[in-house]
């Protein structure tokens, strides 16, 4: 499964989605992630479940692939669903099992709140699949220049994120590694009393963090090589270009915004 992790990937593609300028995706995903609280009833939710799911195949990734890449995730939201399906209550009771009683507000808060978490991974997983680590690092320190004058590291908070995010994939696919090594050699993680799965856990984690630490240490040598001193004075070998279709883009998010905010109750 790890291997299969798509976060912090990059595919590189030529769709809609692709050619957008990265200053354009980072505001539409962060005024997006505002946008989906506009959302209230089921007319509203679905709409944005459909928005998103445009979004999906104007990115031209398979929605399989995705929804593949995302399987931990759906673990997490099955148990925010399952939590809000328990513990809410309001409306009417539709069930009752000895303890357990599940009310209509509890079913409703569990399937609005899964949508929600839903379309903000996939939105924010559409990001890194259509944008590179280095256009990543670009368009936030070009949208974070004017916080340069109040003496705020802007290149370097960009670059940490970069690395941040272009590592995610590289430790995920080291921990496959690992776990498959373990397993060849007699290691059983998935199974006995939670105690003997937390030992056989720190197998694992001791060479992933001296993997973690010698890549890390060896990219530092390689800027340092390189003649790295931070952003100041540091000019760029690619350039932005913000075109018509990423105001467009924009204002499709503002009108979407609209038709939320008719729709909600």
């Amino acid at each position: 499964m790890m291997e299969k992790m798509i976060f912090g990937r990059f595919i590189p593609g030529d769709s809609l989605v692709h050619r957008l300028d990265p200053r354009a995706k980072i505001l539409f995903v962060f005024l997006f992630i505002a946008i989906v609280f506009i959302a209230n009833n089921a007319i509203t939710y679905a709409i944005l479940l459909g928005f998103t799911l445009l979004s999906v195949f104007l990115s031209k990734i398979r929605l399989y692939f995705l929804i593949n890449g995302l399987k931990p995730v759906f673990i997490l939201m099955a148990f925010t669903f399952f939590l809000h399906l328990f513990f809410t209550q309001g409306g009417d009771l539709l069930v009752s099992i000895g303890f357990v009683d599940i009310y209509e507000e509890g079913l409703r808060q569990g399937i609005f709140i899964s949508i929600r978490f839903l379309v903000l991974v996939f939105m924010t997983s559409i990001l890194t699949l259509t944008t590179s680590p280095i256009s990543i690092t670009d368009g936030i320190e070009v949208l974070l220049g004017p916080f340069k004058r109040v003496k705020l590291p802007v290149h370097e908070l960009a670059l940490m994120m970069s690395i941040s995010l272009r590592f995610i994939p590289t430790l995920m696919d080291e921990t496959g590694k690992i776990l498959k090594a373990q397993m060849a050699r007699g290691s059983d993680i998935g199974s006995g009393p939670i105690k003997e799965r937390i030992k056989a856990v720190v197998p694992l984690l001791i060479p992933l963090f001296v993997s973690a630490f010698k890549r890390a240490e060896d990219l530092a040598t390689a800027m340092e090589v390189r003649g790295y001193r931070g952003g100041e004075g540091r000019t760029r070998y690619r350039q932005l270009n913000w075109r018509l279709i990423d105001t467009l883009s924009l204002l499709l998010l503002v009108g979407f915004a609209g038709l939320l905010w008719y729709f909600r109750s």
